[in-house]
């Protein structure tokens, strides 16, 4: 979709909250419990270890204490608790987020709810909804399968239903728990790199029309855009097994990032009279180091363009679709934005497909 009816009339970004489970394991730690676990099959020990400290993650923070996971043999059992954890992660950050604004539950209107870790019907965000004391008549989305494109995805998909009720509070949450995603029987290449770059973790956007947040500080979203390349459905995403969720991921991604980021990213930006040097401030989801280096070399990048987002790799993991949103708000929190900057809120996923948001203060 393509929106922008005008800056005055876009929707603002009224807060961005982050929030980690308590468990944390560090990089090594997490090697050697897989090697205890994979050594008996014979898988090559020392490719374990290259691999994981290829992607350049430091440690990462977990659904659980690791020691628990050896207990998690089936699907429902991985599955039971990502829906308890989902829902303790997701209501204490929904609360600090509209804290942040001096907002209560029953004022939201609608709420976005990303995951792609985990399924649960009625949906975490029904759930949320006693337990957060919100109103009967809000509205609920809930998104699953997005990835790590659904943090960009499904800011813009709240955005663009506040462009049409002006009025409205709306919450994006995303909560994704990769951990208990992991396939033990899997010893592929996409499976090693996936247990040693993906963490856990949610995040909430407060997002308000134009007549509801006023004058409020904050980035205005003023337009966004999807885009799906063909033929690319191999490329990112999850084979349903008899265990759960088996990791498709292709080395081709950061291939696909230098083939085709730039091309739409001139284009968006074209659509509003802008060139890259107007942008100042890049919010990029942490796809991995490959990845990253693709956006920067594609874009033509400063070296400190996409700082956050190496950082937030480095310390936490890929958060899946909770990773741009963790930049986004580590930016925020920066205070390097200035009013009147411009920003890209950019990221890509299954489909395969990619999200763009422009952002102005």
């Amino acid at each position: 979709m393509n929106s922008a009816p005008g800056q005055d009339s876009s929707p603002v970004i009224r807060a961005v909250e982050r929030l980690l489970p308590p468990h944390y394991a560090r990089q090594e730690q997490i090697i050697g419990a897989l090697r205890d676990m994979w050594a008996t099959r014979h898988f090559n020990i020392e490719r374990l270890e290259e691999l994981h400290r290829s992607v350049r993650v430091d440690g990462r923070f977990l659904a659980l204490p690791i020691e628990k996971y050896p207990s998690l043999v089936t699907f429902q059992q991985r599955n039971d608790a990502w829906i308890q954890v989902a829902l303790e992660l997701g209501e204490q950050v929904v609360r600090q987020a509209l804290d942040r604004t001096g907002l209560t539950p029953r004022d939201v209107d609608h709420i976005f709810f990303v995951t792609v870790t985990g399924i649960a019907t009625p949906s975490i965000d029904a759930r949320l909804m006693n337990r957060l004391g919100m109103r009967p008549d809000m509205k609920r989305t809930p998104i699953f399968g997005l990835g790590c494109v659904a943090g960009a995805a499904g800011a813009a998909r709240a955005s663009d239903y506040l462009r049409a009720w002006k009025g409205q509070t709306a919450l994006l949450l995303a909560v994704e728990l990769c951990s208990l995603t992991l396939q033990r029987e899997d010893l592929s290449i996409p499976n090693i790199i996936a247990s040693g770059l993906f963490g856990d973790g949610a995040a909430c956007v407060v997002l308000q029309g134009a007549e509801r947040s006023g004058a409020a500080a904050g980035p205005r979203v003023v337009a966004t855009r999807s885009v799906l390349y063909p033929d690319t459905e191999r490329i990112m995403g999850w084979d349903v097994v008899d265990s759960g969720f088996k990791v498709v991921l292709s080395a081709k991604v950061p291939q696909l990032v230098r083939e085709f980021i730039r091309r739409d990213v001139d284009g968006f930006l074209a659509e509003h009279g802008l060139t890259l040097k107007d942008v100042k401030h890049w919010v990029a989801h942490t796809g991995g180091p490959k990845v990253l280096q693709a956006f920067e070399e594609a874009l033509e990048l400063t070296p400190d363009s996409l700082a956050h987002s190496w950082a937030s790799l480095r310390e936490v993991g890929n958060l899946s679709s909770a990773s741009v949103l963790f930049v986004l708000g580590d930016m925020l929190e920066s205070g390097r934005a200035q009013p009147g900057d411009w920003g890209v809120l950019m990221a890509m996923g299954p489909g395969f497909c990619a999200e763009l948001v422009l952002l102005r203060w």
